[in-house]
């Protein structure tokens, strides 16, 4: 076993947000930590989600073990139903985490033959050479685990997504006592969440929402409409308490909010005050000054309930002069056009407007600051360091933060992308040879709809360039143009029936026609080509723009 090595393989998340994906491999045996998307940037036309190309791990099929999830965020489980339906792998995670996994699961089909395993933080599962411990972290989500695997070379830590909160409000403290047990004993490596490594001090607890919470209820004279992340299941704990404290009831609206809530309340981890729910359809009839709205779609999504809502086109609820909208969430970087432009229809409608960086604070983070950051690494004192999650720029500043270890034992910090692979052994640890990673363009979140990077090329050609029709009708007996061609364009620019440009380019498709033998006329495969180049041709010298064209042939 002396010449086996361990691989790090990151197959997203690592230099990039969201996609958040690890492979841990020894000899024969995979695990993998994780399996996140991320929402598109705008350049990736008509996508709807994006998730890492798991081709690695289906190469390798017969030597995947599990799944391990570190909590139930987007970017860390939104890829599992594309990476189970590639390959047949037991998926290991907490109550909460698995639930709303298998929601998504649902969604594809895939629950029924989906292998679910459910774990309790301090429980240790063996998973061929590697042992893993489930360490209870403190994140913006309940239920988040750091995961400690044991393997024959030493310890990993990897922290998942974390902040150290001394006063969560479920009263499920970090277990910092496991972690620094490990770093007596010494760890091999440690992976850390690089998130909010930019920002000083360190993150506030979710207590610290409270203040500014009971100042919104105690100020608030009619509507509460507040719109939080829907997996913040201690935000929503906060509204409800607060609720049945101001004698308000309390309604939920968007498929998330509702989905969630229902999961969360069934596994006993919201508490729900009686008789203080409403019904969504009863949130207009009911006296404003005694109602709150809780709403998903702090981000701005079109079709979200929050947006639907500040244009006044949602079924259940309107906004009115003097109601209250309060956003307690980030703006997620990308999405702050989208945002603005729902606030700006709020408050057309009269709305008072609660968002951003308020003193007491509307919203806290679930990411360790840079101190935090620093105790998780004196805690656990790794021999080596990769930081994990966030872009270029926040790797590199986390493994600036290292550096003071070094006298303590930290031998080297190693700033990796995904596809760059770390190889350890009994004489040390290096870059190993890149795998091939990437991205897979998934549209209307369907297994079966992967979106080619053709394609989404062409959806950029067409948005800038436009597209033109040339449309040609050939006699059946004959073989030639009974008329003049039809030219329909759409997004390149106007032609109307007296355009000069419309004549001459139907006057290019006529020439190419006539100058064509009678073979290549009977074969249209042949004939497109030709019609497409002649008329590309005219295009770009006439206008010095390249539309997508698409010839059509029709036989009369």
């Amino acid at each position: 076993m002396s010449d086996r090595k361990l691989q790090l393989i990151p197959l997203g998340g690592l230099g990039e947000f969201g996609m958040n994906s690890m492979a841990l491999r020894y000899g024969d045996d995979i695990v993998v930590i994780d399996a996140g998307m991320m929402f598109p940037d705008s350049e990736l036309l008509g996508v709807d989600i994006v998730t890492p190309d798991f081709g690695y791990l289906e190469q390798h099929r017969e030597m995947v073990r599990a799944l391990l999830l570190t909590h139930g965020h987007e970017d860390h489980i939104g890829g599992v139903p594309f990476l189970l339906s590639q390959i047949d792998v037991p998926v290991y995670g907490t109550a909460f985490t698995l639930a709303l996994v298998e929601r998504r699961l649902e969604e594809h089909d895939l629950l029924s033959t989906a292998k679910l395993n459910r774990v309790k933080p301090g429980e240790k599962i063996t998973l061929g050479p590697f042992t893993v411990e489930f360490i209870h972290v403190t994140h913006s989500i309940v239920s988040a685990v750091a995961l400690a695997i044991t393997t024959p070379l030493g310890v990993i830590i990897h922290t998942g997504d974390f902040k150290v909160d001394p006063t969560p409000t479920d009263n499920e403290l970090f277990d910092l006592h496991t972690l620094a047990e490990y770093g007596k004993r010494g760890v091999l490596l440690l992976m850390s969440d690089s998130t909010n490594v930019d920002r000083p001090g360190y993150t506030e607890s979710e207590r610290a929402v409270r203040p500014r919470f009971e100042d919104i209820f105690n100020r608030a004279e009619r509507r509460l409409v507040i719109s939080c992340f829907s997996s913040s299941i201690h935000r929503l704990q906060l509204i409800l308490d607060l609720a049945a404290e101001y004698g308000r009831k309390v309604g939920f609206l968007g498929r998330s909010m509702l989905s969630v809530t229902e999961i969360a309340h069934g596994l006993g981890l919201l508490h729900i005050p009686d008789s203080i729910l409403l019904r969504p359809q009863d949130l207009m009839q009911a006296n404003p000054a005694k109602v709150v709205a809780v709403v998903s779609g702090t981000q701005g999504e079109p079709m979200s309930s929050l947006s639907r809502v500040a244009v006044d086109n949602h079924k259940h609820l309107s906004v009115e002069p003097g109601d209250t909208v309060v956003l307690s969430s980030r703006i997620i970087p990308g999405n702050e056009k989208a945002i603005y432009r729902m606030m700006n229809h709020l408050a057309r409608r009269g709305a008072d407007i609660v968002y951003g960086s308020t003193k007491p604070p509307v919203h806290v983070s679930g990411h360790a600051s840079e101190e935090e950051l620093k105790l998780m690494l004196n805690l656990v004192r790794p021999r080596y360091f990769v930081p994990v999650h966030g872009e270029y720029r926040q790797l590199a500043k986390h493994a600036s933060l290292a550096s003071h270890l070094h006298r303590q034992g930290l031998e080297q910090t190693f700033v990796l992308e995904s596809g760059d692979t770390l190889e350890v052994d009994i004489h040390g640890a290096r870059r190993g040879a890149k795998v091939p990673v990437g991205r897979v363009c998934i549209d209307s979140g369907t297994i079966d709809e992967v979106v080619e990077d053709i394609v989404i090329r062409d959806r950029r050609h067409l948005s800038e360039d436009g597209f033109v029709l040339p449309i040609i009708a050939i006699s059946k007996q004959s073989g030639k143009s009974e008329a003049l061609p039809e030219i329909v364009s759409r997004g390149f620019m106007t032609f109307d029936e007296r355009s000069e440009l419309l004549q001459e380019a139907r006057r290019v498709v006529a020439k190419t026609l006539e100058s064509s033998s009678e073979e290549e006329r009977t074969d249209w495969g042949v004939m497109q080509e030709k019609i497409r180049a002649d008329l590309k041709r005219f295009l770009i010298k006439q206008t010095s723009r390249r539309p997508l064209i698409m010839p059509v042939i029709l036989e009369v």
